[in-house]
Formats: C-alpha cells, sequence, structure tokens
C-alpha cells in the first residue's frame, strides 16, 4: 500500500489547499473547541468515548507553548461543561519538551492538576526517537508527584518498546496504562522495524506483555489481524464486556476506562469496525484532533507516512466503504 501512497505524496505540493482542506474535514474536526464539540456530540450516539488532542507540536520558542496551554485549558472546561466522556491527548514537544524540560514538566503539571480534580485522563502522544525516553521520563516524574491520571502511547515499531513496557511497569505499576499502536513515525531500520509483518507481530507482542503485566491496554490499532488477535488474547486473561478486570496484577479502574482495556480510533477511520466492537459491548474512543493547525498536520502526516495517502484515496474515491 505504501508504494502506491508514494506517488500521491509527490503529488501533495500541488494540491490547493482548499483540496486539503476538504479532505481533512474526514480526520479533524474543525479548527476550535465550538467544531469539535459538535463533531463529539453527533458520534457520541454511536456509543463511544473521545482522546481530544489540540493540532500542533514542536514549537520553536517557551512563549508559543502559552498558546497550548490556553486551549487545554479551554478545552477542559468545555468537557466539564459539556458533560462530555473525554479524555485529553497532549504532544510534548507543543508544551517545549525540545526546548526547556523543566518548564514543560511545570506546565503539563498544572494541566494534570484541572484533570484529576475533574477525573480526566491525559494521554502523552508518543513523537519521533528524539524524545522516545523523555516522554517516558516525563511519565515517572508526574507519577512520582502523585498525578496517576497521565500514561503514554508506544510505537510497535520501535525496537525497544517490549523493554520500555516492563521498564514502565515495574515504575508505575498498577498505574501502568497504555496506548499501543504501530507508530505513525516512519524510524530508520537501525532502530525500528520496517516491514509490515514486522510491525504487526511487534505489536501483538506488545499488547500481551501489556496484559501479562497488569497493565491498562487501549489498543490503536484499525489493523484486522491487530484487532482480531486482540479478542483473542483478551478471552485468554478472562477479559470482556461486561467482565470485571480478573487480573491478579490489575490497577484500580478509572473513572471513564474500560475494564482493563479499550480499543481506539481514529476520527474518520474504520468507523464500521469501531460500531461493530461497541455493539459487542467493548469500550471504543476515538481520536479527535481540532485546531488551526490543521493544514501542517494533514501534510506532514501524509508526507511521514504513505499508507495514510491511501486511506484518504479510498475514502475521497469510495466513501461509502469509511462512514465516520
Amino acid at each position: 500500500m505504501s508504494i502506491l501512497g508514494r506517488p500521491i505524496v509527490a503529488l501533495l505540493p500541488f494540491v490547493p489547499r482548499f483540496i486539503v482542506r476538504w479532505i481533512s474535514k474526514r480526520y479533524v474536526a474543525g479548527e476550535n473547541i465550538d467544531q469539535a464539540m459538535s463533531v463529539i456530540k453527533k458520534l457520541r450516539s454511536n456509543n463511544t468515548c473521545f482522546t481530544i488532542d489540540v493540532l500542533g507540536e514542536e514549537i520553536k520558542n517557551m512563549s508559543e507553548a502559552s498558546y497550548f496551554m490556553n486551549e487545554y485549558n479551554a478545552l477542559l472546561d468545555a468537557i466539564i461543561d459539556n458533560d462530555i466522556d473525554a479524555n485529553i491527548s497532549i504532544k510534548p514537544t507543543a508544551l517545549g519538551l525540545l526546548i526547556d524540560g523543566a518548564e514543560t514538566s511545570k506546565n503539563l503539571t498544572k494541566i494534570l492538576l484541572k484533570a484529576s480534580k475533574n477525573n480526566i485522563f491525559v494521554r502523552l502522544d508518543m513523537e519521533d526517537n528524539r524524545v522516545t525516553q523523555s516522554t517516558i521520563d516525563l511519565v515517572y516524574e508526574m507519577h512520582k508527584k502523585g498525578l496517576n491520571n497521565v500514561g503514554t502511547v508506544l510505537q510497535g515499531r520501535l525496537f525497544r518498546t517490549e523493554n520500555d513496557i516492563e521498564k514502565i511497569c515495574s515504575m508505575t505499576l498498577k498505574n501502568s496504562d497504555f496506548r499501543i499502536c504501530k507508530g505513525i513515525y516512519l524510524e530508520s531500520n537501525d532502530i525500528a522495524y520496517t516491514n509490515h509483518k514486522e510491525i504487526v507481530d511487534s505489536v501483538i507482542k506488545c499488547i500481551d506483555l501489556m496484559l501479562e503485566n497488569g497493565a491498562y491496554t487501549a489498543i490503536a490499532s484499525h489493523d484486522d489481524d491487530i484487532i482480531a488477535y486482540s479478542l483473542d488474547s483478551l478471552k485468554k486473561h478472562g477479559m470482556g464486556p461486561e467482565l470485571i478486570d480478573p487480573r491478579k496484577n490489575a490497577g484500580i479502574k478509572l473513572p471513564g476506562k474500560g475494564n482493563g482495556y479499550e480499543f481506539q480510533f481514529l476520527l474518520g477511520v474504520r468507523g464500521d469496525e469501531r460500531r461493530k466492537l461497541a455493539k459487542e459491548g467493548h469500550l471504543t474512543r476515538v481520536y479527535v484532533p481540532y485546531g488551526s493547525r490543521w493544514y501542517e498536520y494533514s501534510m506532514r502526516r501524509l508526507r511521514e507516512n504513505p499508507e495514510i495517502a491511501m486511506h484518504v484515496t479510498k475514502a475521497f474515491l469510495l466513501p461509502w466503504t469509511n462512514r465516520r
């Protein structure tokens, strides 16, 4: 699929901005909080919950972090005021991780304190390999402060991820909470798997490790093989819809969480599968990005991973095959 996606990516500089905007409407919930809330209110009838992300990352100076701090504060207020079943998702570089680690920690602490008072979980998105360890270290630091309403994302394609799971679980114990995905950043073959089957096999191993270690396991994948394997593995662990998590090392169930696991989908992708899982009783969550930086987000994601270009093209040409 990526081979077919590359020619599409090569044409991106010539695609008019209004066309990119039209296509992105399926995957981005607008430019502001009100537009995002409108999309979410329509989708919550699908028996799903949400993770909301403010678009933007890798700021150039710390003064830019104030925009994200203000926006996340307003987003938390909107979630509370509208009684939305939602977490928030943050890219640490948007708070300054590549510039000033200490200031980033202060910024994140403020957000977590407000979120914690309102039983809202915060997910730290995992970016490229430059910040893998520093993002994990942020989670450690917050947990040491007693702020346990935070977890990170791990990318199955990285060689280090299985070891990271073991280490994080040993550090955060019954507060271990991960989102596992293939990973959108195309890393070099000296630190990551690049073959599709190898990546899928690695994600599957990571899911088993998380379940075995008692971690809350958020399975973020649109891949049929990964979803099918996850359902089988959950059954082997005695986990499933309306079942109390039987794992002796499992943590206490947090508000808005499933019984030890959930399935996550990007806005606009595999809505059919999400609805099927929700109908079967599994907790499903939609990752909802919004913000004024929709164009940069869309273009960067398409350039970084040609497979996404094929998903977009399919939705564009055959929209009936992929309802939101």
